[in-house]
């Protein structure tokens, strides 16, 4: 099964670069489109509540470098992007919405290998894999 449309999410660390030459090469192998997302997690959702400041501020900043760290990874790549996002609120559950109006057919994530209490309380790639509306590839990144 060849893929059309693959989803690269990525949380810009420096680990990023190897989850997205591996979904490049899928693009290039299958001659899909590939579109890019990066989700600021809310502020208000990270503390599970309301915040009793307003970081409407914070929120700018971590918006605006975000797609400072997106450009230099996208003219590290061989491809251009068909769609670029970059959204604000659950991580799971953002990817999930951007795959299902996208249409995507693949997202990639990376996978941070987690040992231990980390491993039980879940991951970003597992909390995506669950309720994924497509097949999901989670590329092993070193810790």
């Amino acid at each position: 099964m060849l893929y059309n449309r693959i989803l690269l999410a990525v949380d810009l660390t420096d680990e990023s670069i190897k989850v997205a030459h591996k979904a490049v090469a899928l693009c290039q192998g299958a001659g899909a489109e590939l579109i890019m997302l990066h989700v600021i997690e809310s502020l208000n959702y990270a503390y599970t509540g309301d915040v009793p400041i307003d970081i409407t501020n914070i929120q700018d900043q971590l918006k605006e470098t975000a797609q400072e760290r997106i450009s230099i990874l996208e003219a590290q790549l061989d491809i251009p992007f068909t769609e670029t996002f970059i959204t604000q609120g659950g991580i799971e559950s953002e990817i999930h919405r951007i795959a299902e109006e996208q249409k995507a057919d693949l997202i990639v994530v990376g996978s941070h290998c987690r040992h231990g209490l980390a491993l039980l309380l879940g991951s970003t790639s597992n909390g995506v894999l669950h309720g994924a509306p497509c097949d999901v590839l989670a590329v092993k990144v070193s810790p």
